[in-house]
């Protein structure tokens, strides 16, 4: 967990700009949850972070938009009972969600036609079950 934590490609977070804070979690520990502080969450100032390419820090602050508390980015984690173990949850839930808010958009979907014979045969083999299913009537008895 030392050092920058990348991100895609060479874009990494650097250790510096990443605030931690620990705080006692609820859940299971015994004793053992009435004393340590293995709760984490870890805060990422996504408006002045200067690590993210100026493209990716317009398309992530938009797309977190609703994330976002005046400009940070918040992730918490307490589902393991070691606080190394949490830190380190965080941190790939961050990195996630920053390489999916900085992708790229995707490309713009082509209209296809549906090629004329396979629109034929659909109606032709539609024509025929409804002829074999007429067929099985007891109307001409």
């Amino acid at each position: 967990m030392s050092g920058p934590y990348v991100i895609r490609g060479s874009v990494s977070l650097p250790e510096a700009e990443l605030m931690w804070r620990f705080s006692r979690s609820s859940g299971p520990g015994g004793q053992h949850v009435n004393t340590s502080d293995s709760q984490v969450e870890l805060r990422f100032d996504l408006a002045a972070t200067e690590s993210l390419p100026e493209v990716w820090k317009e398309r992530a602050l938009q797309r977190l938009e609703s994330r976002l508390v005046g400009g940070v980015v918040t992730v918490r984690a307490s589902e393991h009972r070691s606080q190394w173990r949490n830190r380190e949850t965080a941190l790939v839930r961050l990195a996630a969600l920053l390489a999916e808010a900085t992708a790229p958009p995707p490309k713009p979907r082509r209209k296809t036609r549906i090629p004329r014979g396979i629109n034929e045969r659909r109606l032709r083999e539609k024509k025929q079950r409804g002829d074999t299913k007429r067929g099985r009537s007891g109307r001409d008895w």
